[in-house]
């Protein structure tokens, strides 16, 4: 699938000549400078109107954007061989015994299936650093578990929102880059983010948009308004994300809000339209999303756009509401608590190898932040609007900032509220479910058995 044309040295002249015609650099800590390429030749390059089917989408656009994804303009080398692996760079902590513990969402790194490289198992043969690796499936997930305590990590994937957050109460240590070579080949449009100034603690692992996935064959017409998602005509059919940022977000854009407000009396109203909806429901899910949107279980399910791309099912298409939606960014960061920051960084850089880059997001279905890694995307993933989204989709997407603590301890409460009300049991899944049968029934079982004991007591004293 990948084309790997040697064009070896035209690239080493294109890119000198790049970094002399740009006359500039980004800033970054430790006086380290990425060369300066604008954003838009990434992000801005295609055209969508807002709906698209995943299958049918590269074709529609195979137009869109040839000028800037053309070869002869990539930011850097598209010859695989230009990216060999520093070895005396990746053996500094071999023969030492040592690990990292890696905390990610699911589905989320290439595992060596479907002919992708296995990215932690190409690591580990080449530092000798063993990797633990285990899964999350929300940020609030994510924070807790280590606000607990309860365990000890290396590597993590907070979103852009939480990172600002753990920035905020001390949960994550600085970068040190001298340590990370790889950030040489960072777009500068992802570096210096609003969510952490100075990219002081956090490199980009990917990014991408939140739309609506939804099945051609079992909707009416390709939806444009997050209005679908109170739509009665799908009730039952309609998959919700189960976290609280995600469903305010979308659910506040509906209403003609910020994403980010911090209005209560905005809050209490999203809420109050997320408690009409939940008779509409047939889940709240994260992950479970891909087999129900496969198996043509659901009609509408809210999730992140890339993952549209990785459903196995031909009539899945994507829209991005008219509302406007949430870019986000998904970034690796240190916690204060980890016990192997050098063997923890070495594997951040590793991520950020070209070619470990580019087939990791092609697996996992999201944009890069790396431009040499896009380089090596092939022409029509680079063109794929899913992927890399127009400057007007764009422009009219918020990304999610850390709100205050006031606001924070609201959404929870307001969250549980809304999974507290009792309009759709059937949502919370078969333990609690069956939880509920089994209490009810008891009780039933209880109260006749008490009367059948009263009325053979009433029959002995007659």
């Amino acid at each position: 699938m990948r084309k790997r044309i040697s064009l070896c040295l035209l690239s080493l002249l294109l890119i000198a000549f790049l970094i002399l015609s740009t006359g500039g650099s980004c800033r970054l800590p430790s006086g380290v400078t990425v060369s300066a390429d604008p954003a838009s030749e990434v992000a801005g390059a295609n055209a969508i109107d807002g709906s698209a089917n995943v299958s049918d989408a590269s074709d529609e656009t195979s137009n869109s954007g040839s000028e800037a994804d053309s070869s002869d303009t990539l930011p850097f080398s598209d010859d695989w061989d230009d990216y060999p692996y520093d070895e005396q760079y990746y053996s500094q902590l071999r023969g030492q015994g040592t690990s990292i513990n890696f905390y990610n969402w699911g589905e989320n790194i290439a595992d060596g299936s479907d002919g992708f490289v296995d990215i932690i198992s190409e690591f580990e043969a080449l530092t000798d650093i063993r990797v633990y690796y285990t899964n999350f499936a929300t940020n609030e997930e994510l924070y807790a578990k280590l606000k607990s305590g309860a365990a000890s990590y290396d590597v993590i994937v907070p979103s852009d929102y939480m990172v600002a957050r753990m920035i905020k109460e001390d949960m994550l240590l600085p970068l040190n880059y001298e340590n990370l070579p790889n950030v040489r080949y960072m777009d500068p449009a992802f570096m210096d983010p609003v969510y952490d100034p100075g990219s002081i603690y956090s490199l980009p692992y990917d990014w991408n948009t939140v739309g609506l996935i939804y099945n051609t064959k079992l909707v009416d017409e390709p939806p444009d308004s997050w209005g679908v998602l109170w739509d009665e005509r799908y009730a039952g059919n309609i998959l919700m994300f189960n976290n609280s940022r995600d469903a305010f977000g979308l659910t506040l854009k509906y209403l003609g809000y910020s994403l980010n407000t911090e209005d209560p009396d905005e809050l209490r109203e999203a809420a109050e339209l997320l408690k009409q909806q939940k008779p509409l429901v047939q889940a709240y899910v994260m992950d479970q999303m891909f087999d129900k949107m496969e198996n043509d279980e659901a009609a509408i399910a809210t999730y992140y756009s890339g993952d549209a791309l990785l459903i196995d099912n031909e009539n899945i298409a994507i829209a991005i509401p008219k509302e406007g939606t949430n870019q986000f960014v998904d970034a690796v960061c240190i916690p204060a608590v980890a016990k192997n920051k050098l063997g923890a960084e070495m594997f951040i850089n590793f991520l950020n190898e070209p070619t470990i880059n580019a087939q990791n997001v092609e697996f996992i279905g999201y944009a890069t932040a790396n431009l040499a890694a896009y380089s090596l995307l092939d022409e029509e993933l680079r063109s794929d609007p899913v992927l890399y989204p127009p400057q007007e989709v764009l422009d009219n997407s918020e990304m999610f900032i850390n709100l205050s603590d006031e606001t924070n301890l609201l959404l929870d409460q307001l969250w549980t509220e809304v999974m507290a009300s009792n309009k759709n049991i059937l949502s919370w899944g078969i333990l609690p479910g069956a939880t509920i049968f089994a209490i009810v029934a008891a009780k039933a079982w209880y109260r006749r058995k008490t009367a059948l004991r009263h009325h053979y007591m009433t029959e002995d004293i007659l």
